[in-house]
């Protein structure tokens, strides 16, 4: 009896490994099929050239696109020091060299093997723009230094250009949309991408040094195409009203409203309503006549020095803002005008206000929806206080940006209300905002998720493997066939 039990034992491990084996094989070719490994990430590198200031973005996206359009983010953002590029007319090989500490960062961002296809792009905004009418050659060379800097770098460098203001309000306005999910959001339920409705759209306000954009969808058809911009994103097509004000950032129009007092004062010593109560500043007539949107103001006066006196007056610095502005109401557009006769829709839904708007009414605390009422109680209350009262409670503000608050305040009051034509029942579709979603909000990440169109998408990387549940199964079988067979094997040499 117990030689036919030893003797079955080697044909039966043989029996058992066989049924094991066959059925391991079977699942690893029946589950066989493509796995989709983790996309690889492409990378953007875009300066903004401000007016005065120069910053550099990192952006990433991945390699599988939706609907042709990369999903970008910001990775990594360097403020170069000093002040903007169009600063350096006089000395252009500066404006190159400025660049390189934040350069150099960002190659320690983006992989060395992703570095020689990372495209490279400077867009100069409206403080080049004033350069070219000044001086045409000094913009050119500033634009060569900066591309000869850039292109001792490991990365593909498009270009240095100066943009239009349109380009850079309309690519505002598709930052704030995207960083907001506007276009495009991913359903976990669905588990896919679906499109909001065109209500969930906002309109973007930006307010720079030199220049002011704004930007929307309006109510109804764009009476004047040419200041329509069209997009296709994510496999939907809009079009927006856009404009841009050159002369009219927060900078050109501190300067602006000071050539207005001086012009309508016959005496050296005038007072400022915008500045505080106490503050007393000196200046020469050229130092506020130098810049190209001079040109429209009138004629300076001879040349001198002249001392500004703050005084503090909320309601006489607001009143002086609207006269740097036409509000004429001779529309060629049935009445449907911002400011300076230039066409503009109704304002329409809600917007997103970045850049100085943002700074001004953040440092007032200014930022939360409030009724307009109270903002400019606000605004009254602070441009009431004496100014070393300001420096005081200050300690830690610069005081050439502690000085202009009031003055900032009121212009960013005016040209909302008066320019663009909000209103106290509008006031609130307004929100203040610099970040969303971890993103810095500009015109930058919005041009750089519009050059991805241009990118090829590249297929995501495959591989032939199995599902973890299959290859989970897979390696129970074939331990319970190694554990049964060595099990036998004992067995049998044990017998």
């Amino acid at each position: 009896m117990g030689n036919r039990w030893s003797n079955w034992y080697p044909p039966a491990a043989l029996v058992i490994l066989s049924m094991f084996s066959l059925t391991a094989l079977l699942l690893i070719v029946v589950g066989n099929h493509n796995v989709t490994l983790p996309p690889d990430n492409k990378y953007g590198l875009v300066f903004d050239a401000g007016s005065s200031h120069t910053s550099l973005f990192v952006y990433q996206w991945p390699m599988d696109k939706e609907n042709n359009t990369g999903v970008v983010s910001q990775t990594f953002s360097c403020h170069v020091n000093g002040s903007g590029i169009s600063s350096y007319a006089k000395n252009p090989p500066q404006a190159g060299a400025s660049l390189k500490e934040c350069l150099d960062a960002a190659m320690t961002v983006i992989p060395p093997e992703r570095q020689q296809e990372t495209p490279a792009y400077l867009g100069a905004t409206a403080g080049m723009r004033l350069l070219r009418m000044e001086n045409e050659s000094a913009s050119k060379q500033v634009l060569e230094e900066v591309g000869k800097t850039i292109k001792q770098y490991p990365v593909s460098f498009r270009g240095a250009q100066i943009i239009s203001g349109e380009d850079e309000g309309a690519y505002g306005w598709i930052t704030i949309n995207y960083l907001l999910d506007s276009f495009t959001k991913y359903s976990a339920k669905d588990r896919e991408w679906i499109h909001p409705t065109s209500t969930n759209i906002l309109g973007a306000l930006d307010l720079g040094g030199a220049s002011t954009q704004i930007s929307f969808v309006p109510a109804g058809k764009i009476t004047d195409p040419n200041e329509a911009a069209h997009f296709r994103l994510y496999g939907f097509d809009y079009t927006i009203y856009t404009h841009s004000y050159l002369c009219y950032g927060q900078n050109q129009a501190l300067q602006h409203l000071t050539r207005i007092i001086i012009n309508s004062s016959s005496s050296d010593r005038v007072d400022h309503p915008c500045y505080p109560e106490g503050y007393i500043s000196s200046f020469t007539t050229a130092s506020v006549y130098s810049s190209p949107c001079a040109k429209q103001s009138m004629p300076p006066p001879a040349s001198k020095n002249f001392t500004l006196v703050g005084t503090g007056n909320a309601t006489l610095c607001r009143e002086t803002f609207k006269s740097i502005f036409n509000f004429s109401k001779n529309c060629k557009y049935n009445d449907s005008c911002g400011f300076n006769g230039v066409y503009q829709p109704k304002v329409n839904g809600k917007f997103l206000a970045f850049s100085a708007y943002y700074y001004t009414f953040n440092f007032l605390n200014l930022t939360e929806t409030q009724p307009l009422a109270t903002v400019e109680d606000t605004i009254k209350t602070f441009c009431a206080r004496k100014w070393d009262e300001l420096k005081s409670s200050y300690s830690s503000e610069k005081e050439d940006h502690l000085k202009n608050y009031c003055a900032s305040a009121n212009y960013i009051l005016t040209i909302l209300l008066d320019g663009y034509g909000f209103r106290t029942d509008t006031w609130n579709n307004i929100a203040f905002r610099m970040r969303a979603a971890n993103s810095e909000i500009g015109w930058t990440l919005g041009y750089m998720l519009n050059l991805t169109n241009m990118i090829p998408a590249e297929a995501p990387r495959q591989l032939r493997g199995h599902e973890e549940g299959v290859w989970a199964a897979s390696i129970f079988f074939i331990a319970a066939v190694l554990a049964i067979c060595i099990a036998l094997l004992v067995m049998y040499l044990l017998r």
